[in-house]
């Protein structure tokens, strides 16, 4: 095969011709590669995974119904989804490339692993709303306690009023000690950095996969055992806090990890020291991420059974004191009922589950609402807040630059330095009038 090539003639007068390179005239057409979307769907995508999804059930139960002595549901939607995956494979593989076909493998992995973590959350809501049916609509339910109600009586007499007042005592205890402590130490984590903040940041993340009855069963030997203190609100509002603060000392410490070097540099090139930029520039910058962080330690809290279980006690009457007496929680409560082998006492059971349901998603909620935000974005009532004030700078300076330019000693419009004053001096005259 011969290709044209461009060929240098030298003057005949001139050197010898050197040996160089031909180049071809024209390059061979390439075919236009197509771009390849991550996040597109396409109509053969979804008929590759409903085709791959119908035929490995098909298979699944030829498989298990007529060929091998299989059963259980476990096992063959296991096998299912091994068959689908396989399937899906094959089909794309006839349109993609081998990058392509991983991707969309991985994809697929990746979706039905988020649809199996959805279904699996709707599962829970819907059977614990379910079989609290029959005790959430009673009024009496959310105003009385179980001072009069006995396993046998109806959903009519008792209710959780005792549980939820204790759950919401002993949070607030909690909160009023972990709060500032863990605020505390994020921000020395961030601000002092060195060994010993490295060695907190350990234990810090060591704490947060603490188990729960390791919390409670501290709080017990130390605080009933050793020191006295008996079962109470107070106690169980210990043990909540042990839980709590390495959740909100975490949270922290990456929401102030986030707040811009830049920011801190101008506070200290203004002359501000260490302690005012962190109050003025980095605490206010991390507000929301902040709030985020307490609002899941308050979360992880709401629904602690065990150190509750070993540090409250349980009661079936009010208690407002959280120094005396056992103090009862939802989650105890819930325990507590659904022990009993009474229909009425399993209702109201999961009418108390039902209850903290709803109060921890909607603390999830509030979480991710707030967390939505970046360190010091604002809101949209916080940009309309902004706007305003802007507004009325304007217009304050709109007046007095009016009250300026009325003065008869204001400066001339355009000038924003006032010139400099002419010199009037007369030279000195000596004796001789020289």
């Amino acid at each position: 095969m011969t290709t044209d090539a461009i060929a240098v003639h030298p003057p005949d007068d001139g050197p010898p011709p050197r040996p160089a390179t031909t180049l071809p005239r024209t390059a061979g057409e390439r075919a236009p590669e197509r771009r390849r979307s991550t996040t597109a769907l396409r109509r053969t995508d979804l008929f590759a995974v409903c085709g791959a999804g119908a035929a490995s059930l098909a298979l699944t139960w030829l498989f298990f119904a007529r060929i091998a002595p299989f059963s259980g549901g476990l096992g063959f939607f296991a096998v299912a989804y091994a068959l689908f995956l396989a399937l899906y494979a094959l089909l794309v593989s006839f349109d993609e490339d081998g990058p392509a076909v991983r991707d969309k493998i991985a994809s697929v992995v990746v979706h039905s692993l988020a649809v199996l973590l959805l279904v699996a959350l709707a599962f829970v809501i819907v059977y614990t709303m379910w079989s609290g049916r029959r005790a959430l609509p009673h009024l009496n339910f959310f105003t009385q306690d179980m001072k009069k109600a006995g396993p046998l009586d109806p959903l009519t007499v008792g209710g959780i009023r005792h549980a939820a007042l204790g759950t919401l005592i002993q949070i607030s205890i909690a909160l009023v000690l972990t709060v500032p402590a863990g605020l505390l130490c994020a921000v020395f984590l961030n601000e002092v950095p060195g060994r010993y903040a490295r060695f907190v940041r350990t234990v810090v993340e060591a704490m947060t996969a603490l188990p729960s009855i390791v919390a409670g069963l501290f709080i017990y030997a130390t605080a009933i055992l050793a020191l006295g203190l008996e079962k109470s609100g107070f106690a169980a509002s210990l043990a909540i806090s042990v839980m709590m603060l390495p959740i909100i000392i975490r949270a922290s410490d990456v929401v102030i990890r986030l707040v811009p070097g830049t920011l801190r540099e101008a506070s200290y090139a203004l002359g501000s020291s260490r302690w005012r930029t962190v109050w003025h520039v980095v605490l206010p910058t991390a507000r929301s991420g902040l709030t985020t962080a307490v609002i899941l330690g308050t979360a992880r809290g709401v629904g602690e059974t065990s150190p509750v279980l070993l540090t409250a006690g349980y009661t079936a009457v009010t208690n407002y004191s959280p120094a005396h007496n056992p103090m009862v929680s939802l989650p105890l409560a819930t325990f507590e009922f659904i022990k009993s082998p009474q229909p009425t006492m399993i209702a109201r059971g999961f009418g108390a589950a039902a209850v903290l349901l709803v109060l921890v998603l909607v603390l999830f909620v509030i979480a991710r609402l707030i967390g939505g935000r970046g360190p010091g974005e604002l809101t949209r009532r916080g940009t309309h807040r902004r706007v305003v004030a802007s507004r009325r700078d304007q217009r304050r300076y709109a007046l007095r630059h009016a009250r300026l330019a009325g003065s008869p000693h204001a400066r001339p419009a355009g000038v924003t330095h006032a010139a400099p004053a002419t010199s009037t001096h007369v030279p000195e005259q000596g004796v001789d009038g020289s």
